[in-house]
């Protein structure tokens, strides 16, 4: 019976304490934003991450949620996070990197053998190592979320080794990683902006592109496409960050629930693009897009000489060998 009344003069002394920290928080309203619309993945990230949050703290914090472009385009959103403007950015981490550049490592060619294992390596100690030195550039990372894994999907011919990409017209993002994958593979990479695509694929521009499943749907990229292979050559993230300035002056219990559900929300974002994924899949099915979910992914590895392909950054000021070596030691 004693035993008994200490177990529940224990728990009772727990929720009192637990009640007293909630209670202790002063109200704090913060600005959280993404550039996308409304619909976007990282969008909803953001509305369940004010939902957690709010739920978390008892009330007491509020983000005030806003999107589709209404605080500018990812590079003036982030440019405003870091001036202050904006209290805490979710937008695609390869803004970042624009100023950041440690944050180039997780654009290299098959680094993660899936998006759940990008989000098991970028929300751990590797994640906060990657982002360590945010706070010189005004920001605190707080999570990292996705934005899809990428694939190759063409207009003329099936892919299923890295064979069968030698010459092809790929559209690839106008970055400098992508363009170099594809040409050491043997392909023709074509740097075009998304508004682009579509009439390069049309046209004969463009024989492929070389993007995640569900962005074919929500970018309406699809029409010409015949063909799609299940590559997972290139993860995209989503970064959640906060002003330096503002996080700083949040108390400990604050930023703690803050960091903690930011987590929680850019795991939503991870689980609702592997939802939409499906979908997306379905509806390129059914407009008679012809899938490869098994194509030979080590083709691919073997004609880029696997890991040792990473060497050719060793020169770049971003590249950082122990980094890479962390990140290898877990997905390898």
């Amino acid at each position: 019976m004693k035993k008994l009344l200490c177990m529940l003069l224990t728990v009772a002394m727990i929720l009192m304490l637990g009640s007293f920290a909630l209670a202790e928080i002063e109200p704090v309203k913060l600005v959280i934003y993404s550039p996308g619309n409304e619909n976007s993945v990282p969008t909803k990230a953001i509305v369940e991450y004010a939902r957690l949050v709010s739920e978390a703290s008892d009330g007491a914090i509020t983000l005030d949620v806003h999107h589709s472009n209404e605080l500018g385009n990812d590079a003036e959103a982030i440019e405003s996070t870091r001036m202050g403007t904006i209290d805490i950015i979710f937008a695609g981490t390869s803004g970042f990197t624009s100023f950041y550049e440690p944050a180039k490592v997780l654009d290299l060619p098959f680094l993660f053998n899936s998006a759940e294992q990008a989000y098991e390596v970028t929300n751990s100690e590797i994640g906060e190592k990657i982002f360590a030195n945010f706070e010189d550039f005004g920001l605190v990372f707080l999570a990292e979320g996705d934005n899809g894994m990428r694939h190759i999907s063409t207009t003329n011919r099936p892919i299923n080794t890295a064979e069968d990409v030698k010459g092809l017209k790929i559209r690839v993002p106008e970055s400098q990683l992508y363009l170099d994958v594809w040409s050491a593979l043997g392909a023709t990479p074509i740097g075009l902006a998304l508004p682009e695509l579509a009439p390069a694929l049309a046209n004969g521009t463009a024989e492929a592109q070389d993007n995640a499943t569900y962005h074919l749907v929500a970018n309406a990229t699809y029409d010409s496409i015949k063909y799609f292979s299940n590559i997972n050559y290139m993860w995209m993230g989503c970064t959640m960050a906060a002003n330096a300035a503002k996080w700083n002056s949040l108390s400990p219990e604050v930023q703690e629930i803050l960091k903690e559900q930011a987590k929680a929300a850019a795991k939503y974002s991870f689980d609702t693009i592997a939802q939409d994924n499906e979908t997306a899949t379905k509806v390129l099915q059914d407009a008679g897009v012809e899938f490869n979910f098994e194509p030979d992914v080590q083709s691919f590895k073997d004609a880029l000489g696997g890991d040792e392909y990473y060497k050719r950054y060793e020169g770049e000021s971003w590249f950082n060998q122990e980094l890479l070596d962390a990140i290898l030691a877990v997905v390898r």
